[in-house]
């Protein structure tokens, strides 16, 4: 498994690292406030204003100017130089991750020798695609058509980064991505593994990858009144379940993991860090961007989540949360494992996002690696920022704000997206 986070801007490479931040230093999230992002909207941004009580047009007084941005990402070794300087850096992102996780799988290109080709398949989504490609495609067509990159299409498609990365390995197994929204990641993973349950694959590199901090993903998510606006105090403007919680701090990164079934990597030696049990999906069928006011969608999908783990309620003793840091999506989610899980004193939850920023279509991807790291190390990490809790929410059900001890006999990873879409997945320890 290997993940593509920030801290100060900078890549996280390893999974180790990636443990250690989370569990003992949180991830430090810097605003973009010199030239950019911010310096583009403030020269002049105006938008719209629909609905009752917003007439006219206005220029973005309040906006949200901070992101996750990574600035010191390197494709060397990984991605051809010429490749890295065409491809949008959400490709870039999945190209990257997907060959380490192969690399800290142990796959060798010996090893890879000895796999059935026709029977390794890739299966890495985005929410987004390659925004930024798609984007300055439009600038030059305002030029002219021959202004614009001859590969602008199949470089922004969000399919393109699973081909990439199967024509570069020569896996010839099932190969495609899904667009889920920030549910995403939790799509893939569970669509993969029931390929290998299908008996069409042996091995799956799985997950998500987005790069949408440029200023149309931005001010999109502006527009919508999902960012944080705590411009002041970049570091505690992600807060999941904190009454004073205004929205989402954006990231950027990728997170790929390595499933393969059992045999096949007992047979080569493979160190397993642990076992996927199974997942669901379900939509709202509610609202695009609102949750469902009772948490309906989220209830089932737990519900046949663990029915298709074939493991009881009680069996669960972690939970990383969706928690994106909304006001109303937190304290639905919440009240949805509650009403799934009732009071029980052995259960903890903890929000990812807390420390490193929704990474939107990645985003279930990175909190696998992170529920499966707990998993491995016997530590789930802490939730921060959260000062003043909302009305309603029992601090006994979350993780404090140091990392704790946790021997987790089965886990559950959530993720939920516009339009509805609700994700569950399930680990638990291999034995």
């Amino acid at each position: 498994m290997e993940i593509l986070k920030f801290k100060n801007f900078k890549a996280i490479k390893s999974l180790k690292r990636f443990e250690q931040e989370l569990t003992l230093k949180v991830l430090s999230r810097n605003g973009i406030l010199e030239r950019g992002v911010v310096g583009i909207w403030e020269s002049g941004c105006t938008y719209s204003r629909g609905g009752v009580g917003y007439p006219g047009t206005g220029t973005l007084l309040q906006l949200a100017r901070i992101a996750g941005e990574i600035k010191s990402f390197s494709t060397e070794g990984w991605v051809a130089p010429k490749l890295s300087r065409r491809m949008d850096k959400f490709m870039l992102y999945l190209l990257t991750a997907g060959k380490k996780a192969l690399a800290d799988g142990g796959v060798t290109e010996q090893v890879m020798a000895e796999f059935d080709k026709a029977k390794c398949g890739i299966l890495i989504g985005s929410a987004l695609g390659g925004m930024k490609v798609f984007h300055e495609a439009i600038q030059a067509l305002k030029i002219s058509y021959k202004k614009m990159n001859p590969f602008c299409v199949p470089l922004a498609t969000t399919n393109m980064g699973s081909a990439m990365l199967a024509i570069d390995l020569g896996w010839m197994g099932p190969n495609y991505s899904i667009s889920s929204a920030c549910a995403t990641s939790n799509f893939c993973i569970l669509n993969s593994a029931n390929h290998i349950i299908k008996g069409e694959a042996d091995v799956m590199l799985c997950g998500g990858s987005d790069a949408a901090i440029i200023p149309i993903g931005l001010a999109g998510f502006v527009a919508v009144r999902a960012l944080s606006q705590r411009n002041n105090d970049p570091a505690k403007a992600s807060r999941p379940w904190d009454c004073n919680r205004d929205g989402f701090v954006m990231g950027e990164g990728a997170g790929v993991l390595l499933l393969e079934e059992l045999e096949h990597a007992k047979k080569r030696g493979a160190t397993i860090y642990a076992e996927f049990l199974g997942g669901s999906f379900t939509c709202d069928a509610y609202h695009m961007t609102e949750p469902h006011p009772d948490g309906a969608g989220v209830i089932i999908c737990i519900e046949r989540a663990l029915a298709h783990a074939g493991i009881t309620k009680e069996q669960i003793n972690y939970v990383n949360a969706h928690a994106t840091s909304t006001p109303a999506g937190d304290l639905k989610e919440y009240k949805a494992l509650v009403h799934c899980f009732g009071q029980n004193p052995e259960l903890k939850v903890n929000s990812t996002k807390s420390m490193i920023g929704h990474l939107l279509g990645a985003a279930g991807a990175v909190e696998a690696v992170a529920t499966v790291q707990a998993i491995k190390t016997g530590w789930v990490h802490p939730n921060i920022n959260l000062d003043n809790p909302e009305n309603g929410v029992d601090t006994k059900l979350l993780v404090g704000s140091k990392k704790e001890r946790l021997d987790i006999k089965a886990a559950l990873s959530n993720s939920f997206g516009f339009g509805g879409h609700n994700s569950s997945i399930i680990f638990a320890p291999y034995k």
